[in-house]
């Protein structure tokens, strides 16, 4: 038997085994990722305003409304085009839905191996191997239902365009990728470095056409509300627990290096803000900006194959399944790398694709291979690269870092963890928010492992209520230790009277006012105001006068609570944690001149910016 014969045999039996295990369990399980996208494009045929796709909890009420019971989930970072593809399906039921979107990624990945098979010297078997080597990767696609096997097709079928000449197809399909996960951003940059205009002009215009199609489907407004809320903290890393060693992301590394964060990330190796700030946006820059002043035009795979792992190198969010995006570099890669290399950058994609042991997740060991392999491609160019090309580069690159940095420090300073107190509830939680405080204490909504529940504070001890469906927006009541809130079950929502202290939990008839926000005694109302496009909260006396902004940063500050005695608020915020992830603090604001005096030194901070 030839050696291509037994690829073929080989192949064949890994695509089988995939089918049966891989695929099947992915067809049969229901709690998965792919709730995330068919909820939104459920949400689309509804008509549903796209800005209250981002609030978790309005999008969890929407999830249980789909039919979806047992799964914990939100929108948080997609774009306002990355359900599109969905939608055509999004009228069958969840599981059904799900089982349309696997055979069609299975045919974007039939389409990527041929794709990937004409543009190298690899034999379709050979390419299929490679694919399936990669195991762990491929498997969780499957299995979540997730995004990326549809991305990696596009961003195949983009090279596969350029590489022969068409830069009009290859630039369209590049803007549409960004536009539906924000991943090819950077090949803007790579085209302009390049002189590839035709490339470059074809993605703008495309990516602009893309943007016209969002806009006459959720209006002007709802996609400017992503660009001003969401994709900034996207860029930032701001995601879901972004300390997270799980994603094994550069971002992640540097927050639970240098950035504490009293329950995510409460012990740093080193608590030094000022160098995190630093050293974000010089890594990232630094990493694509190399690529693109040391590869080697006349080698156009190659080239193209070290940018793309610098994309993956620096991406704020990665889960075992984004790394399936490595084939098409390690493909283009292997055409034309030496035995010894090829052996290395095929390790490197074997092992970055494997599930990690919790023990190791710690120590970023994909994040390392990924390094590597971003070495390896880039070696023989950098050795090449004259080096005053290196230093005329560098200039700028440490100007915008500077300033980068200087903002994202001076913003850090104005966020409330600089300047209120921080009510400490327990170790990881996610989120707590939407404070409502009763005589013994204080009662708040928290994410558990399956749904959200309500969570209650006293006396430095937090006691979690699990209940059948999602426990949300808890108000005080009338009565001194009990709190009103919103159950969300079989699709159906419902308004609940529940007591901490002795566990009485009933139905609630008639409508429920939303708590007034003048404080008890009177003298202050606190509300939610808008700074720079974030969410902050003001406070202003009853009986006149402006108002008082009371926290700061490019973050959300939200939900106040006054406490009983009018001595302070309770508020939850966004900043230093996941967008829409937040945490409890307290202000003590009884004496409005203390409130005045902060308002004005951070009014004077942002004059002197």
């Amino acid at each position: 038997m030839t050696a291509e014969r037994a690829a073929r045999v080989v192949a064949a039996l890994a695509f089988c085994y995939f089918l049966l295990v891989d695929f099947r369990a992915g067809w049969n399980r229901a709690e998965t990722d792919f709730p995330n996208y068919y909820t939104a494009a459920v949400l689309v045929r509804k008509g549903e305003p796209l800005h209250k796709y981002y609030d978790w909890t309005w999008f969890q009420r929407q999830m249980n409304y789909a039919g979806i019971e047992r799964q914990l989930g939100s929108y948080v970072p997609q774009t306002p085009a990355t359900m599109l593809p969905i939608v055509p399906f999004a009228f069958l039921p969840v599981q059904q839905a799900k089982r349309v979107w696997l055979v069609l990624n299975l045919g974007f990945l039939a389409g990527t191996i041929w794709l990937l098979s004409r543009i190298t010297r690899l034999s379709l078997a050979q390419v299929v191997l490679v694919a399936f080597a990669g195991h762990g990767t491929l498997a969780s696609n499957f299995l979540l239902g997730q995004y990326y096997v549809f991305l990696l097709f596009l961003l195949t079928l983009a090279f596969f365009f350029l590489y022969r000449g068409r830069e009009v197809a290859g630039g369209v399909l590049i803007g549409l990728a960004f536009i539906l996960k924000l991943y090819a951003g950077p090949f803007f940059l790579f085209f302009a470095v390049r002189r590839r205009w035709r490339a470059l002009t074809a993605s703008v215009l495309g990516t602009v056409g893309f943007i016209g199609v969002t806009i006459c489907l959720f209006g002007w407004s709802d996609v400017a509300y992503f660009g001003q809320h969401v994709l900034p903290r996207a860029l930032a890393g701001d995601l879901i627990d972004p300390y997270n060693a799980g994603y094994q992301t550069l971002a992640a590394l540097l927050r639970r290096t240098f950035l504490a964060e009293p329950e995510l990330n409460p012990h740093p190796t080193w608590n030094a803000p000022q160098l995190y700030f630093f050293l974000a946006p010089l890594f990232t820059l630094a990493l694509l900006a190399v690529p693109l002043i040391c590869a080697n035009t006349a080698n156009r795979k190659r080239d193209f194959a070290w940018f793309c792992v610098a994309i993956v190198l620096v991406s704020t969010s990665m889960g075992s399944y984004s790394f399936i995006l490595l084939l098409l570099p390690v493909i283009l890669l292997l055409d034309e790398a030496s035995w010894a290399e090829g052996m290395i950058v095929l390790i490197c994609y074997v092992v970055g694709a494997m599930p990690l042991r919790a023990a190791w997740v710690p120590l970023f060991p994909k994040l390392w291979v990924v390094l590597l392999l971003y070495f390896v491609a880039g070696r023989a160019s950098v050795q090449a690269v004259r080096p005053w090309r290196v230093l005329t580069a560098a200039v700028p690159v440490l100007i915008a870092v500077c300033v980068v940095a200087r903002l994202n420090f001076e913003s850090y300073q104005r966020e409330p963890g600089r300047r209120w107190e921080r009510i400490l509830t327990e170790p990881m939680a996610i989120s707590s928010s939407s404070p409502a405080i009763v005589c013994s204490g204080l009662v708040y909504q928290s994410i558990g492992r399956l749904h959200y529940e309500l969570a209650f504070l006293r006396g430095g001890h937090v006691e979690h209520f699990p209940f059948d469906g999602e426990a949300v927006r808890p108000m005080a009541a009338s009565a001194c230790d009990s709190v009103s809130f919103e159950l969300v079950s079989q699709g159906r929502s419902r308004r609940m009277l529940f007591n901490p202290i002795t566990k009485n939990v009933g139905e609630l008839r008639g409508n429920t006012q939303e708590p007034e926000l003048v404080s008890p005694d009177g003298k202050v109302v606190a509300f939610v105001c808008s700074s720079g496009g974030n969410m902050q909260i003001c406070l202003r006396r009853t009986a006149g006068g402006g108002p008082i902004q009371l926290t700061g940063g490019r973050c959300n500050s939200y939900d106040p609570a006054w406490e009983l005695d009018s001595a302070g608020i309770v508020f939850a915020s966004d900043c230093d944690r996941g967008l829409g992830l937040p945490a409890l603090y307290r202000a003590r604001v009884a004496n409005i001149k203390m409130a005045a005096t902060i308002a004005n030194t951070a009014a004077a901070e942002s004059t002197n910016e």
